[in-house]
């Protein structure tokens, strides 16, 4: 059976790329098919095609519209016959539907929808957890003078609440997209790996982690993943 393992975290920064770079390989290595969802090109997948022309055409998309994309995603992915399938930021499309405006019980009832979708490739989200600041001014490091700034104008252009105007609220709301997105996860039954305080751990450490996380639903990997 396929696995769909979709990697979050808790702010850019916190070494979500670095895992989604790292973690198909090492499972291909280990012996597993395997197909990755890069972040950078998910929209440009057939999958997916509707969700960007929608986005593309009005600045928002449906509630519809991801749903009746991820049940074409289910059916490509089983019918490429992968053990497991990585996708970098996608599912449970917490985020994007903050930034749509959307409360509580409209999430919930999508996740509802969303849930029956996905239970053919049998879902786990791997959490990278982290202090969000960190993980900003990591990121900001990485990506250069002006990108801290962009990125709280992004945010700020978003229906998100708590509201944000600056570095501190950024932060705020992250933390609230966090809550969200592991809150309903767990109501809603899919496999979930947390790994804690990921900016005092190395590269090495993070995968072994997130390899002994997902043992449960790929008991056939090996022991090449070690535990940090």
């Amino acid at each position: 059976m396929t696995v769909l393992v979709s990697v979050w975290g808790a702010a850019p920064g916190v070494g979500k790329s670095t895992l989604c770079a790292g973690l198909p390989r090492a499972l291909a290595g280990a012996g597993l098919r395997v197909d990755h969802f890069r972040a950078e090109e998910i929209l440009s997948r057939p999958q997916f095609a509707a969700v960007a022309a929608e986005f593309g055409a009005t600045g928002a998309v449906g509630l519809e519209t991801p749903v009746a994309a991820t049940e074409r995603f289910v059916a490509s992915v089983l019918a490429g016959g992968d053990d497991v399938v990585i996708a970098d930021a996608l599912m449970p499309f917490v985020p994007t539907l903050l930034a749509m405006g959307h409360g509580d019980e409209a999430i919930d009832a999508f996740m509802a929808d969303l849930t029956h979708v996905l239970a053919p490739v049998r879902p786990v989200v791997v959490f990278l957890d982290g202090d969000a600041g960190a993980a900003l001014f990591r990121a900001a490091e990485r990506e250069g003078p002006g990108w801290l700034g962009w990125y709280v104008v992004k945010l700020a252009a978003y229906e998100v609440s708590p509201p944000v105007s600056d570095l501190a609220s950024a932060v705020a709301y992250l933390r609230r997209e966090r809550a969200v997105t592991l809150g309903a996860v767990r109501r809603h039954g899919w496999g979930l790996v947390v790994v804690e305080r990921t900016d005092g751990l190395t590269p090495g450490e993070v995968l072994g982690a997130v390899g002994q996380g997902i043992r449960p639903w790929l008991p056939a990997l090996p022991q090449l993943l070690r535990p940090p």
